[in-house]
């Protein structure tokens, strides 16, 4: 699941934590880990959130595009 290192990537990189990540999408710090960790799979609407919020491109977390 590419998605999940890309998110993961992404947040790093942006000394982004995964309270933040959590709290934008109004769950707790675990249940985001377990969908970083490849647990649970990401809801799409969590995924959208996240796009919108940082300004990825949802083409490439999921692997479509190379670019960001």
């Amino acid at each position: 699941m590419l998605y999940i290192e890309r998110i993961r990537q992404f947040r790093q990189n942006n000394n982004i934590t995964q309270k933040q990540v959590a709290d934008l999408l109004g769950i707790s710090q675990q249940q985001y880990f377990k969908y970083e960790k490849g647990v649970n799979e990401l809801p799409i609407r969590y995924l959208l959130v996240i796009c919108k919020a940082y300004g990825i491109s949802a083409d490439w977390l999921l692997g479509l595009k190379d670019e960001q």
